[in-house]
């Protein structure tokens, strides 16, 4: 497996997870995964991380960008504890449809399970606190009105970005769960996954002294649709 490394030194390793890439392996598939990449990339982590090989987070199958893998244990912790107490900032790109009324927001609702799916409705099992952030990139006109944003996910929960946008009335282009369903644009139906990813992530390093920042272009799947909608984008 080629996955693009961003970064690297003796204690992490940043990726440029690609789309339609599962992190983690699940019952029913039989493709490799992150997981069988960091098997091979960083054995030694067995070690430490039987599991999860030094993975610390995750990204959806199909969202592609910025993902963080640990070289070592005292590292793995650290990191963990970062995400943990919210102190990691997480930037994301991601294609809505419709105009947001204002150019910056702010979603806090509570996450749970509503059956098979995850759900802010407030009678969704297992809720836990929610909050994302969002400022507004670019207004684009093509067969339909869409929003170019930048996303800021606070807590980390699982498809936190696209419920919570969904739920706001801008669902993510291309998303086949938590997205639009009916009266597809044609021009959208090109799209072959959800219009999310992952920017770059922020944080210190434990000398508390340096701030690192880890950027990944966006895909270029994702800048080839942008054009093809909006050649001036």
């Amino acid at each position: 497996m080629k996955i693009p490394i961003i970064f690297e030194d003796e204690n992490f390793l940043a990726l440029n997870k690609p789309a339609n890439l599962l992190v983690e392996p699940t019952k029913n598939s039989q493709k490799k995964t992150l997981i069988d990449f960091l098997k091979e990339k960083l054995p030694q982590n067995k070690n430490f991380d039987s599991q999860r090989f030094g993975l610390v987070h995750r990204l959806d199958k199909e969202t592609s960008g910025v993902l963080l893998v640990a070289k070592n244990k005292s590292f793995f912790n650290y990191l963990k504890k970062l995400f943990k107490e919210r102190k990691i900032k997480k930037e994301y790109l991601a294609l809505v449809y419709g105009w947001p009324n204002k150019k910056r927001g702010e979603i806090n609702l509570p996450i749970g399970w509503g059956g098979k799916l995850k759900t802010t409705d407030k009678k969704a099992r297992k809720r836990k606190p929610a909050l994302t952030f969002f400022e507004l990139i670019k207004k684009i006109k093509g067969q339909e009105k869409y929003s170019l944003l930048k996303v800021f996910p606070k807590t980390g929960r699982t498809n936190q970005i696209r419920i919570h946008l969904a739920k706001i009335g801008l669902p993510i282009v291309g998303d086949k769960v938590y997205g639009r369903k009916k009266s597809l644009p044609e021009e959208t139906r090109k799209l072959k996954r959800q219009f999310l990813h992952c920017l770059a992530l922020e944080f210190l390093l434990p000398n508390k002294k340096t701030k690192i920042r880890i950027e990944s272009d966006l895909a270029k799947d994702l800048k080839e649709f942008l054009k093809m909608i909006n050649p001036e984008t």
